[in-house]
C-alpha cells in the first residue's frame, strides 16, 4: 500500500504538468486587420470581408476546445484610408468567430456574443462558446462586424495570427 501511495505522489506533479500543457487550448498571439481594396471581397471560409482595409494595434484570442471557454481582445481596430480612416467608422459591435474544419463538408462557424467596439477600436470578450464540434481541425479565428450594424453584419475585419496549441499564458 505504501508503494502505491508513494508512486501516486511521485506521478501527481507530472499529471498536473500534463493538464497545464493541454492541446485543447488554441491561441492566436495577435489579431491582424483585413487588407483589401475598397469594395473588393476577400472571403475566408465563405465569410465576406469588410469593405475596405482595416488594421489593429494589438489583440489576441484564446479558446478551450473542450470546455468552450473563450476570450478575445482587440485594440485599435480601425479603417485605413477613406473619410473614416483611423476610426471604426459605422461599426459599433463585434463578434469573435471560431471556424472549425475550414473548407470541408463539416465546417462549423461558432460566434461569441456581441461586444461593443469603442470609438478607439477596442473590444473585449470573456465567456463561453456553445455548440463546439467534437473535432475542430485547423481552427481559425475571425473578428466580425456585429449583426446590429445591418447589411454589413457578419463581415470579417480581422483574423487571428500566429496560432499555437497548448496553454502558453
Amino acid at each position: 500500500m505504501n508503494r502505491i501511495l508513494t508512486l501516486a505522489l511521485l506521478l501527481a506533479p507530472g499529471a498536473l504538468f500534463a493538464q497545464q500543457s493541454d492541446d485543447s487550448i488554441v491561441q492566436w498571439e495577435r489579431i491582424a486587420g483585413v487588407i483589401t481594396a475598397p469594395n473588393v471581397d476577400n472571403p475566408v471560409a465563405g465569410i465576406k470581408a469588410g469593405a475596405g482595409p482595416w488594421t489593429t494595434r494589438d489583440g489576441h484570442a484564446r479558446i478551450d476546445l473542450l470546455t468552450g471557454r473563450a476570450s478575445f481582445d482587440v485594440e485599435g481596430l480601425v479603417l485605413v484610408g477613406g473619410n473614416s480612416s483611423g476610426t471604426p467608422g459605422p461599426v459599433t459591435t463585434l463578434n469573435g468567430t471560431l471556424v472549425c474544419n475550414v473548407g470541408t463538408g463539416n465546417q462549423e462557424v461558432i460566434d461569441t456574443a456581441e461586444v461593443k467596439l469603442s470609438a478607439e477600436g477596442n473590444a473585449h470578450f470573456r465567456g463561453q462558446l456553445d455548440g463546439l464540434p467534437a473535432v475542430c481541425a485547423s481552427p481559425l479565428f475571425l473578428v466580425r462586424i456585429g449583426s446590429s450594424v445591418g447589411a454589413a453584419g457578419g463581415r470579417w475585419l480581422g483574423t487571428g495570427a500566429v496560432r499555437t496549441f497548448g496553454d502558453r499564458y
